[in-house]
């Protein structure tokens, strides 16, 4: 809300500091359930009464974790806690908007990981299903309401949103091999991210900034590489082989099906071929249509970041083993 003369940062910025309060709120009020019914605030010691013969039928221990979840719901922008995102990556300026797509999504997510399988661990059976729900809400509503966006950056808080969707598939599965893909895919949809923006950062002419998806009508004969690294993050958003995102996708619907969730991987796969339009339609215009007037040069550190996630998207499938290791680590820490 920094922009105070901007009618969009400004709505942007009330819509974000009311829904924030308002999941402040219920995650707080379900921490404080939690500590009612268990006594303590340490995960070990919810884990414990979690594990605890009758901890799946204790009401208030069940509504503190859904309260609880409530919240860090909002936090990843899941279905239906995600209203404030199409509005807030619009009206907040570019670099703000490639924050909340990565830093936050990721904490939060990590957070959410650590509550449920260190904190409840033994109340699976009853956390599965709000994940699931939650999974597949955001996947579709990802995929299909963002098939009539005009705006780049409007376009891609939806598309974040069909990834939460997806990162969640693989929490849902509730094993190690879940957690794992689930990591995998935060990296992965954190550099095609931040790739992206960049190049949304890139998309500026003398007279300011651009964000209608229009303007990178003919990109591919005014500034080809630029072109070139925009078509390949947006292949890999949708998931095509061989490029990054596809193993990303591969690795938490794998996940899912040996969890024995085959609607969810079936759903994840039809969500997937769905969005997969929105990516091929910008593509379409840069490549095929007229060329509008060139984008002015873009400073060096945005190139950088172009150039870097353009090849990590294009030459991840050589040399994979880095991030599958440190992932497996990450979540072999974890309480089984």
């Amino acid at each position: 809300a920094i922009r105070r003369d901007d009618v969009r940062s400004s709505e942007a910025g009330l819509k974000y500091f009311v829904l924030g309060a308002l999941s402040s709120g219920m995650l707080l009020y379900g921490a404080s359930l939690l500590y009612g019914f268990t006594g303590t605030t340490s995960f070990a010691g919810i884990a414990e009464a979690a594990a605890a013969p009758g901890a799946a039928t204790n009401i208030g221990l069940i509504a503190g974790l859904v309260f609880l979840l409530v919240g860090l719901a909002f936090k990843v922008s899941a279905v239906p806690f995600h209203m404030w995102t199409p509005d807030v990556y619009e009206g907040a300026p570019t670099p703000i908007t490639a924050f909340f797509a990565a830093a936050p999504k990721l904490a939060a997510m990590a957070l959410l990981v650590r509550v449920l399988y260190d904190g409840f661990g033994g109340m699976f059976v009853q956390w599965q299903k709000i994940v699931v729900f939650l999974a597949i809400a955001s996947m579709l509503l990802g995929a299909f309401a963002a098939i009539g966006q005009t705006n780049i950056k409007r376009l891609m808080a939806y598309s974040s949103i069909g990834h939460v969707g997806f990162a969640l598939v693989g929490l849902s599965a509730g094993s190690q091999e879940g957690v794992q893909s689930l990591l995998v895919y935060l990296a992965i949809y954190l550099v095609m991210t931040l790739g992206s923006f960049a190049v949304i950062l890139a998309m500026r002419r003398d007279e300011g900034p651009v964000e209608d998806i229009n303007e990178l009508a003919g990109l591919a004969q005014t500034n080809l590489p630029m072109a070139f690294v925009l078509a390949m993050l947006l292949f890999s958003l949708a998931g095509v082989p061989p490029l990054a995102g596809f193993f990303a996708k591969f690795y938490v619907l794998a996940a899912a099906v040996k969890a024995e969730l085959y609607g969810l991987a079936i759903i994840g796969v039809l969500a997937s071929v769905v969005g997969a339009f929105y990516y091929l339609r910008i593509v379409k215009v840069m490549f095929f249509d007229e060329a509008r007037p060139a984008f002015a040069p873009a400073a060096p550190y945005v190139h950088y970041v172009m150039m870097a996630a353009g090849l990590f998207v294009l030459f991840y499938a050589v040399y994979p083993a880095p991030l599958i290791d440190a992932a497996a680590a990450a979540a072999q820490s974890l309480r089984p």
